[in-house]
């Protein structure tokens, strides 16, 4: 089998929009983006609020966004989708997001605000169909290129979270939360669809500042200074789980995709570039991974209900959802982030990172359509 191609870099505040461009241009990602099309940059928003680590920080999107214009891709749009807890809009504010992308003359597009079409896979899907009476995806994605922004941090569903997961924000619509039964199965399958769909697919992940514990949001921050980037997602992810302090392939979304042949989960079968694949071995973050209270009991709830088919579409197709969707918002935007994630976002500002955030602007809160009240079940 070819080896894949893993581009990793150690970087800081001070060079990091250099270190992105080189990180690019070094694993020659012009290869597989065609500027004839539009390039999507599908953002990771975790989080509608700020917290270190959850989301596509802004250095990110302009190290990339950055390189894209010098290199001549005039086609970029930006998109990120709606969850039962997250605005794409607001999520862009507080993440600084916005003036980036006027900065660089690049649209932002919140995914309920396209067409989204039926889609047929040609190949066999191991989950989609067991979990969705239909697979529907954004219209305008065919036959463009897609490169996704996602943070380095382990998940209390996926045990690690990075390009592949990334899609999952991309081609579900708004019920997404019904693929946690089956999360490992789902995210091979969109990788199979991306495959499908997309004239050119590439990742950048950052791990300037990493989340180690309960991700995707109640994590502790950890300064990774990090980045890496690749064309095949399996092999990115399972660089960043190795460099997590992780076993690729015991994490179950890695090794199927692996063995499914759809990229390289073993490392050794990797070829690295930008750091020495020796030193690369030796580096291990230590991270652990926990469950938030509200993944673990949505996680005891799905399973234990999974079988009995009126009681799980009771709690999880009809209005009594609503509880839980205002139980997760009302947990994590006014309790641990009021009494511990402020702590930590205080002591991160205290870091370099914090002053290179603090260095960017808001803009403007935007002005916006109310987003598409999407049916959640």
């Amino acid at each position: 089998m070819k080896k894949s191609k893993v581009a990793v870099l150690k970087t800081s505040p001070k060079s990091v929009l250099e270190d992105y461009s080189k990180l690019m241009r070094m694993v020659e990602y012009e290869k597989f983006l065609s500027k004839d099309v539009n390039t999507i940059l599908k953002l990771n928003l975790s989080w509608t609020l700020f917290f270190p680590a959850c989301s596509t920080p802004p250095w990110q999107l302009e190290g990339i966004l950055k390189t894209l214009k010098e290199d001549g891709y005039n086609k970029v749009v930006a998109v990120e989708n709606q969850t039962v807890v997250t605005h794409p809009w607001k999520g862009a504010y507080y993440n600084k997001w916005l003036p980036i992308l006027d900065k660089y003359k690049t649209a932002f597009k919140p995914l309920t605000d396209v067409e989204w079409v039926r889609f047929e896979p040609r190949s066999e899907m191991l989950a989609m169909d067991d979990i969705f009476d239909k697979i529907l995806i954004p219209k305008f994605f065919i036959g463009s290129n897609v490169i996704h922004l996602p943070t380095m941090k382990t998940h209390g569903h996926t045990t690690t979270t990075g390009a592949m997961k990334n899609a999952f924000g991309g081609l579900i619509p708004k019920y997404r939360h019904h693929a946690h039964l089956k999360i490992h199965e789902i995210l091979v399958d969109l990788l199979i669809i991306q495959k499908e769909i997309h004239k050119g697919i590439f990742a950048v992940m950052d791990g300037c500042v990493c989340g180690n514990g309960a991700g995707p949001r109640t994590m502790e921050p950890f300064i990774g200074n990090i980045i890496l980037a690749g064309e095949d997602q399996v092999a990115l992810d399972a660089i960043a789980a190795k460099i997590m302090g992780f076993d690729p392939l015991k994490v179950d979304y890695i090794k199927i995709a692996h063995d499914m042949g759809l990229g390289i989960g073993d490392i050794d079968q990797i070829e690295i570039v930008g750091i020495d694949k020796r030193d690369i071995k030796k580096i291990n973050f230590n991270f652990k991974v926990k469950k938030s209270m509200v993944i673990k009991w949505d996680q005891i709830l799905r399973k234990n209900t999974a079988n009995i088919r009126w009681l799980h579409r009771l709690l999880f197709y009809s209005p009594i959802f609503k509880f839980f969707i205002f139980s997760s918002e009302f947990y994590h935007d006014r309790i641990w982030y009021n009494l511990i994630g402020k702590m930590k976002i205080r002591q991160f500002m205290a870091t370099e990172w914090g002053e290179l955030f603090n260095k960017y602007e808001y803009g403007e809160f935007p002005k916006f359509r109310e987003v598409k009240d999407w049916s959640p079940y």
